[in-house]
């Protein structure tokens, strides 16, 4: 059934998009951008991008990153890609596996247009040599109180980590070391702190919103969920909505209609109004073809849903902490 003018029901892009970063361009348009996936036919996508006038109806776009990095041409692990524009120029920061060495890499790539194609700057930005996935989810995020320019990513059951970057916002500042914002807490009875990752930050009200996510993403035992901290610097110290309240700080929670609900980003609206865009697995198509068996084949579609400030400063979902399925107002297009 048709939906009535200014409404949507979830999800918006019904396909495989885990990890939605969105941004609203130059040009007008929304870009997001999700990490790589099959399509049918076989065909793998290295950066999924796709596009909105008012984020509720995509138009996919298809390949964005077309060359994967010299150093990482024979892997298959291009994961959580942000995007950020400045002075007419896109920064694709990602993670991926290299080619040598073990665990994963962050990596910059960058293009002259919003929808690529990009082109990796040659080199990895981070290659710690970590095993398993501490490099991972980067999001850049340029402070409006100070004007210094950070990259936030992790954990792989470590800390989520802050840097600052240069001025060409393809290295990190000279001198600058990496920050532990947040720790994981192996013994969260909740489980969702235990492993924490896809860091993204707002400033909001004087404060600065850390969204991430919790506990694992994908799978048949997928248990995610998307949690909240605040502080009034982008370092920290910063103080989990689990520390204030005592419970398990999920701001989002999976539902009967929606399993794993996860991996954030934060894009306001032409009104002003913010909105959590974020995958999530739907029971009724959970899983599909994918490149990765030991992600589980888990097939996650992108949602939005409307975000409110509380009296006490913390932001919720109006939804009441669950995905909406249902008919519901929608955002104000451009």
């Amino acid at each position: 059934m048709p939906l009535a003018p200014g409404r949507y029901r979830n999800p918006v892009l019904d396909a495989d998009f885990p990890d939605p970063t969105i941004i609203r361009a130059a040009d007008g348009w929304y870009y997001a951008y999700g990490t790589q996936t099959k399509l049918f036919g076989g065909r793998i996508v290295n950066l999924q991008v796709a596009r909105s006038r008012d984020l509720v109806h995509w138009d996919y776009l298809g390949e964005g990153l077309p060359e994967k990095p010299g150093w990482a041409r024979t892997t298959q692990e291009i994961w959580a890609p942000h995007v950020t524009e400045h002075r007419g120029r896109y920064y694709l920061y990602y993670s991926a596996e290299p080619d040598h060495g073990p665990g994963l890499c962050l990596a910059v790539a960058t293009a002259d247009a919003p929808a690529g194609p990009f082109v990796d700057i040659g080199r990895p930005l981070l290659q710690t040599g970590l095993k398993g996935f501490a490099d991972i989810d980067p999001m850049a995020f340029d402070d409006p109180a100070t004007g210094r320019r950070w990259l936030y990513w992790g954990s792989g059951f470590g800390p989520l980590r802050v840097q600052e970057l240069a001025e060409d916002r393809v290295s990190f500042l000279p001198d600058s070391r990496p920050i532990e914002v947040l720790p994981a807490r192996p013994d969260d009875p909740h489980h969702y702190h235990r492993l924490i990752e896809g860091s993204w930050v707002i400033w909001r009200h004087g404060w600065y919103y850390l969204f991430y996510s919790g506990n694992n993403c994908c799978g048949p035992d997928a248990h995610y969920g998307v949690l909240v901290a605040r502080a009034r610097a982008a370092t920290g110290p910063f103080e989990t909505l689990a520390d204030a309240t005592g419970g398990p700080g999920a701001i989002l929670e999976a539902s009967l209609d929606w399993r794993a609900p996860g991996h954030n980003c934060v894009v306001t609206d032409a009104a002003g109004q913010d909105w959590l865009a974020y995958h999530a697995i739907d029971p009724a198509q959970p899983t599909f073809n994918a490149i990765d068996a030991d992600q589980g084949y888990s097939r996650r579609v992108m949602l939005i849903d409307r975000l409110e400030y509380t009296a006490d400063g913390w932001p919720r979902l109006t939804t009441g902490g669950v995905a909406s399925r249902w008919p519901t107002a929608a955002p104000v297009g451009q």
